[in-house]
C-alpha cells in the first residue's frame, strides 16, 4: 500500500515537473499555470473579464496568461494598447495560429481580420475600403441606403406601438441588410431564409469563438475531435461558406465585366486584371486575390457589419428606456436641429452634441468589442520593460481602457458627460477605443458610427421608448463573447404624438 502511493505522488510530481508552464526571464509576470490547463481554471469562462481585471490590479498592465501550454499576453490600459497596438510590431495572427477557437472561423483563406500582416492584409484592406467608399461610405449615397432600411424599422416599430415589443433581431436584420445592399446588391425580407441563416450564425459563433468552449478547443487539443459545442460553430462555418460560393456562382453568370453592380463583381474584375498577367500558363504569384480570399472578406464585412452595429444599438435601447431623462433630453436636442427637415443626415451631428456624447457612452458601456481580436508579435519586442518573443500572442484589453480610472468623469457609471466638456461641446478622450487603434482598426468603423447615429436620431424622433413596468430590474451586464451583447430583454413603443398628450408618464425605470 505503501508503496502504491509512493508511487503515485512521485508519478504525479514527475508530471508537473516535465509539463509546468515557465515564464522566461523579463517575460511579464502572471498568476502560476498548472500542466494542461494552464490558467484556464482560474478564469470565469462565462466572462472573463472581471477577473481580467483583477489580474491587472495585482501584476500590472502587462501580464501573461496560459491558456493550455501557451502563453499569452494580456495588454490592459491606455498607455500600454497605445503604445503596443500603435505600432507595428503586435499584428494578428495568421491562419495556422489562431487562439480561442477563431481557428474554426475560415478554413479555406484568412479574409483581412484574421490575416497576418503582409501584402495579402494590405492589399485586401486597402481595397475593402476603397470599395466601400466608391459604394457610398462617407457619401450622401451611404446616408440613404441606411435610411431606406430605417423605413423598414419603423414599420415593425409602428406594429408594436403601446406593446411591449423584443428588439432582438430588429437590429441586426437591419444592420444586415445594409451591408447586404453594398456586398450583394440585395434587400432581404426579415423572414427570408437567407437572412435569419445568417443573423444566427454571428449571434451563435461570437459567443462560441471567444466562450468557454472556445478557450477549451484551444488549451485541450484532445478535445477537439468530440462532439462539443465547437463543432457546431464549425458546421455553421462549412454552411456559411457553402452559401458564399453559390452567391458568388451567380454573381459570376449574371456579371457584366468592368461594371460592377456589388462588392463581389469589383472583386472579380480585380480577379481577371490579375488573370491578365498570367505569364507561361502561370498566374501571376504576386496576387493575393483568388475566389477562396473573396468568400472569407465577405464573411469578415457582412459579420462586422452586422453584428457589432447590432449589439451597440440593443446596448443603446437597454440603457436609453432605463434612463429615460438622457432619452428625453436627446429628442430635445434632435427637435431643436432638425426642425422642418424631413430627415436627418449624417453632418447633422456636428450640431448635436449631447446625442454624440450619449451615443460614444453607450459604445463605452455596450464594450461590444471587449478583447478585439487577438494579435502576434512579429518579432522580439520590448514592451513596458518586458521581453516578448516573437511569436507570442497578444490580447488587447480594450474595456481596460473604458473604464480606466482618471480617463473619465465617471468610469463605472452611465454619464454621457464623460464625452463633453464645460462648455456642453463634444470631446473624445483618447481612453475611447471601441474599434480598436492602430493600423488594424476596424474596417468598418465609419459604416458603424453613420448606422450609429442615423438610426438612433430617426426612431428617437418618432418613437418613445419606455422600459415595461413588469420588466423587473434591468441587467446591464452582457453576454460575453468576441462581440458582447446584452441579455434578452422587452421594451415598449410608444408614438411621441401620443406621448405630448400625456406628458406625465414615466418609465417605470429610475436609473436617473
Amino acid at each position: 500500500m505503501f508503496v502504491s502511493v509512493a508511487l503515485f505522488f512521485a508519478s504525479a510530481l514527475l508530471f508537473l515537473l516535465l509539463f509546468q508552464n515557465r515564464r522566461a526571464k523579463d517575460f511579464p509576470p502572471g498568476p502560476r499555470a498548472i500542466p494542461v490547463f494552464g490558467n484556464l481554471l482560474q478564469l470565469n469562462l462565462e466572462s472573463p473579464l472581471a477577473d481580467m481585471e483583477k489580474l491587472a490590479k495585482r501584476y500590472g498592465n502587462v501580464y501573461s496568461l496560459f491558456i493550455g501550454a501557451r502563453p499569452m499576453v494580456v495588454i490592459n490600459g491606455v498607455q500600454a494598447l497605445k503604445e503596443s497596438l500603435g505600432r507595428q510590431r503586435c499584428f494578428l495572427l495568421g491562419e495556422t495560429k489562431k487562439p480561442n477557437g477563431q481557428s474554426c472561423r475560415s478554413t479555406h483563406a484568412p479574409g483581412v481580420v484574421l490575416a497576418d500582416f503582409g501584402p495579402c492584409w494590405r492589399d485586401h484592406r486597402r481595397f475593402g475600403l476603397m470599395i466601400l467608399r466608391n459604394f457610398g461610405l462617407g457619401k450622401r449615397s451611404m446616408e440613404q441606403r441606411i435610411l431606406g432600411e430605417i423605413h423598414t424599422v419603423i414599420k415593425v416599430l409602428d406594429e408594436s406601438v403601446g406593446k411591449a415589443m423584443d428588439p432582438h433581431l430588429l437590429f441586426h436584420n437591419a444592420a444586415s441588410n445594409v451591408i447586404c445592399q453594398v456586398l450583394f446588391a440585395k434587400q432581404f425580407d426579415y423572414d427570408d431564409e437567407f437572412m435569419t441563416f445568417f443573423v444566427s450564425l454571428f449571434h451563435e459563433t461570437s459567443k462560441i469563438i471567444n466562450g468557454r468552449w472556445g478557450m477549451i478547443y484551444d488549451s485541450i487539443p484532445m478535445v477537439r475531435s468530440l462532439p462539443l459545442p465547437f463543432q457546431k460553430a464549425f458546421r455553421m462555418f462549412k454552411a456559411a461558406h457553402e452559401r458564399r460560393l453559390q452567391m458568388l456562382a451567380e454573381s459570376k453568370q449574371t456579371r457584366v465585366p468592368g461594371k460592377p453592380r456589388h462588392f463581389i463583381d469589383c472583386y472579380l474584375d480585380e480577379l481577371d486584371k490579375a488573370c491578365a498577367s498570367l505569364t507561361v500558363n502561370r498566374r501571376d504569384e504576386d496576387s493575393t486575390f483568388s475566389e477562396d480570399q473573396l468568400c472569407a472578406l465577405i464573411l469578415d464585412l457582412h459579420f462586422a457589419g452586422t453584428d457589432t452595429s447590432a449589439n451597440t444599438l440593443l446596448s443603446a435601447f437597454l440603457y436609453l428606456t432605463n434612463y429615460p431623462r438622457t432619452q428625453e433630453r436627446c429628442q430635445r436636442e434632435i427637435d431643436t436641429v432638425l426642425d422642418g427637415k424631413d430627415q436627418v443626415s449624417f453632418e447633422d451631428r456636428h450640431k448635436m452634441p449631447y446625442v454624440q456624447a450619449v451615443i460614444h457612452e453607450i459604445q463605452r458601456k455596450a464594450n461590444t468589442v471587449p478583447l478585439s481580436v487577438f494579435h502576434c508579435t512579429t518579432e522580439d519586442t520590448e514592451l513596458m520593460g518586458y521581453s516578448i518573443p516573437k511569436g507570442t500572442i497578444i490580447i488587447p484589453n480594450l474595456c481596460s481602457a473604458m473604464v480606466e480610472e482618471g480617463q473619465w468623469k465617471s468610469h463605472h457609471e452611465f454619464h454621457p458627460e464623460n464625452f463633453l466638456n464645460d462648455q456642453g461641446e463634444f470631446v473624445k478622450p483618447e481612453a475611447f477605443m471601441p474599434f480598436s487603434i492602430g493600423p488594424r482598426t476596424c474596417l468598418g468603423e465609419g459604416l458603424a458610427r453613420m448606422e450609429l447615429f442615423l438610426i438612433l436620431v430617426t426612431l428617437l424622433r418618432k418613437f418613445r421608448f419606455i422600459w415595461p413596468e413588469d420588466a423587473g430590474e434591468p441587467d446591464f451586464v452582457p453576454v460575453f463573447g468576441t462581440t458582447q451583447t446584452p441579455k434578452p430583454y422587452r421594451m415598449k413603443v410608444q408614438l411621441r404624438g401620443a406621448d405630448m398628450k400625456n406628458p406625465n408618464q414615466t418609465s417605470s425605470s429610475n436609473c436617473d
